[in-house]
């Protein structure tokens, strides 16, 4: 019983996850020890270099930040300043103790001025402290968005042992996050008048791309957060938008500052070349042995240009889509029946003989055809 409870709960979490394929790719040179390129739609990774590994990730941890507190208060609330926030090494957008500030401008000066001073001064307003805000934020990364290999010590990426992540867990990160308009806006932001108690200026994107300091014609640079420390090297995170096709880009760990950006501009080039954003509208109906199921949300898948591919909903609900020529798995997703089957009858397994039925076809399916249970999925 104990051994069906466990594969029961296995069952559970794999159908409702949708798996991924991950395509061959070619060798670029890049300059940075750890990158991936995503669809931002699909979550698909279409190029990637070392992504599972732990990088510091410096001031991109504020991506996670900004969500985080979008997601946990107003941004219409006045945040006090406190002592502690002033306080913080690094690049700051000079806050006084007891100045008033409302939650979006912080947000606006930790995105793009990458104040840390902004970083903790929100994260002590939402959570009290900045020990109890590192808590909450794991949590949140872990359960809302999927995260599987980070863990934050701080708001603002400011070098601690234990505070680290991936480049395929910061690409979903960012994934999840762009679904927030605000999050988007400020994101993109290449500019914003910056009227403090004791500093006025006009705060300018620090991502160079985005800024046009590196010309960029293939596709529109629609937002981004650069990093640094001396531990982490340069690292950085865009997005871009071409037709329907949405990338993001993640570069870390190198110490040359210009390498993220010319990192940046060949992943970009790379999967504007050779990919398409494939969609299948919330609400098509599919039809397997009298079954029907339906697909709950819009759901995007990526191609590459070029390649046809083939639908097909097994006997268990799972719509698989495959190369039409070679038949390799490109995603694999749960559907929602619309009809009761038939009760499974009884045999030696008892009422757990359904689920481990669905639970080894699910296995052989989708997990043996891909490259790997670790990509399969990582969005």
């Amino acid at each position: 019983m104990k051994v069906y409870s466990i594969l029961l709960f296995c069952a559970a979490i794999l159908l409702l996850m949708p798996g991924r394929h991950v395509f061959a790719q070619e060798e670029l040179q890049l300059m940075s020890e750890s990158t991936v390129l995503v669809d931002a739609k699909s979550g698909q990774i279409l190029y990637g270099k070392n992504e599972t590994e732990r990088m510091n990730p410096a001031s991109i941890t504020k991506i996670a930040t900004a969500i985080y507190a979008i997601e946990h208060s107003n941004l219409d609330e006045q945040v006090t300043v406190s002592e502690q926030a002033t306080m913080v090494e690094g690049t700051r957008v000079y806050l006084e103790a007891g100045e008033v500030v409302p939650m979006e401008k912080l947000l606006t000066g930790m995105l793009m001025n990458s104040g840390n001073d902004a970083a903790v001064a929100i994260a002590e307003h939402i959570d009290g402290s900045v020990a109890q805000f590192s808590k909450n934020i794991n949590k949140y990364l872990t359960n809302k968005i999927g995260v599987t290999n980070t863990h934050f010590e701080n708001p603002n990426g400011l070098y601690n042992e234990n505070h680290y992540t991936t480049a395929a867990d910061m690409a979903k990160i960012t994934k999840y996050a762009l679904a927030n308009d605000t999050f988007r806006k400020i994101f993109g932001m290449k500019e914003y008048h910056w009227d403090g108690q004791s500093w006025d200026t006009t705060l300018l994107t620090h991502h160079r791309l985005l800024k046009g300091e590196f010309p960029y014609e293939t596709a529109t640079i629609t937002g981004g957060k650069n990093g640094f420390i001396n531990e982490a090297g340069f690292t950085l995170v865009t997005t871009a938008e071409k037709d329907n096709l949405e990338l993001i880009a993640v570069t870390m760990k190198t110490n040359f500052k210009d390498a993220p950006y010319s990192d940046t501009i060949q992943l970009l080039d790379y999967g504007f070349t050779n990919f398409t954003s494939e969609m299948i509208p919330k609400g098509t109906i599919f039809t397997e042995d009298g079954m029907k199921y339906m697909v709950e949300e819009d759901l995007y898948f990526t191609t590459k240009d070029g390649q046809d591919y083939k639908q097909m909903v097994d006997s268990h609900g799972v719509l698989h889509i495959e190369d039409n020529d070679t038949d390799q798995l490109i995603v694999s997703v749960p559907l929602h029946p619309l009809n009761a089957p038939e009760p499974a009858k009884k045999d030696d397994q008892g009422i757990f003989a359904p689920v481990m039925d669905h639970f080894l076809h699910y296995l052989s399916a989708v997990l043996i055809p891909t490259t790997g249970i670790a990509y399969l999925f990582h969005f």
